[in-house]
Formats: structure tokens, C-alpha cells, sequence
């Protein structure tokens, strides 16, 4: 059941593999075997995102009910497009990898797929970019939970 936890916190937007793998600590789970079942359930969308995500809100952005939650996703995917195509020229994957990779508020596996179909960067590009950067988020968020992080302040403090 705690897996089954991890895999579909780490697919919720905004909260994604840097929430679930916490959560998995917190079960008392192996760090490992719930890195990769967060990264797995992180990814699982991506491909959809990438496809369909912005046909949809584009869409869907004039409609009565949705249009301003829409409206908000399509701005925060052109924002985050535009923040990366600045940053990085023509490094375009290596921004991407590093947008999605290093955990912070607004930054991860659903903007940065988001912001990468703005951008129209090619699927696998986007694809292998946002897998990697997920990688690292999760590598980052397991050495915190374990508690590395802090014992290398106490270290160098």
C-alpha cells in the first residue's frame, strides 16, 4: 500500500517525486525502491503533458467555468518557457534538465513538460531532458530525506 502512496503522490502536480520521496521516508520505506517507483509515476504523465496539455488549455481558456484556471496554466507554461529560453540559448536541454531537476516551488516534471511544449522543442529531447531532470529532483530529495543534506551543513557549518 505505501508504494501504491508514493507512486500516485509523485504523479500530483506541484507536489510530484519531491513530495512522495519524503513521504516514502516518513513510511519507513527503502530509499531505492521508492526513488524508483516515484520517478516512475513522476514520468508516467509526461508523455501526455507533452501532447495534449497545451491544445487543451489553449482550448480551454475562453470557456466560463475552467477558462481562468486555464488561463493561469497557459501563462505559468509560457512563463517558464520563456525563463529557460533566456537562461539558455541553444542549451535548451541542459536548462530543461536543471529547471526540472533542482526542487523548487513552480519547477518540475509538469511546467517544465509544459514550458518545453511552448518552447515546441522536439518530443524526445523534452522527453529524455525531463526524465533526467526528475533523476537528479529525486537523487537531491532522497540525500534530504536521508538526512545527508543536513549532516553536510553540520559538517561545514
Amino acid at each position: 500500500m505505501g508504494y501504491l502512496q508514493v507512486f500516485l503522490i509523485s504523479m500530483v502536480p506541484l507536489i510530484e517525486l519531491r513530495g512522495a520521496v519524503p513521504y516514502a521516508q516518513i513510511l519507513g520505506l527503502p530509499l531505492i525502491s521508492s526513488y524508483i517507483v516515484a520517478v516512475i509515476g513522476n514520468m508516467l504523465p509526461v508523455p501526455i503533458i507533452y501532447l495534449f496539455a497545451r491544445k487543451v488549455l489553449l482550448w480551454g481558456m475562453d470557456k466560463p467555468v475552467i477558462g481562468g484556471f486555464f488561463t493561469y496554466c497557459v501563462e505559468k507554461g509560457e512563463k517558464g518557457g520563456r525563463k529557460l529560453q533566456e537562461k539558455a540559448g541553444r542549451g535548451l536541454f541542459l536548462a530543461l534538465l536543471l529547471f526540472v531537476g533542482i526542487p523548487l516551488p513552480g519547477t518540475g516534471a509538469w511546467t517544465g513538460t509544459l514550458a518545453a511544449s511552448f518552447l515546441d522543442m522536439d518530443f524526445k529531447s523534452s522527453i529524455v531532458a525531463v526524465m533526467l531532470g526528475v533523476m537528479l529532483a529525486g537523487i537531491i530529495m532522497g540525500l534530504g530525506a536521508a538526512g545527508v543534506l543536513g549532516a553536510f551543513g553540520t559538517i561545514f557549518s
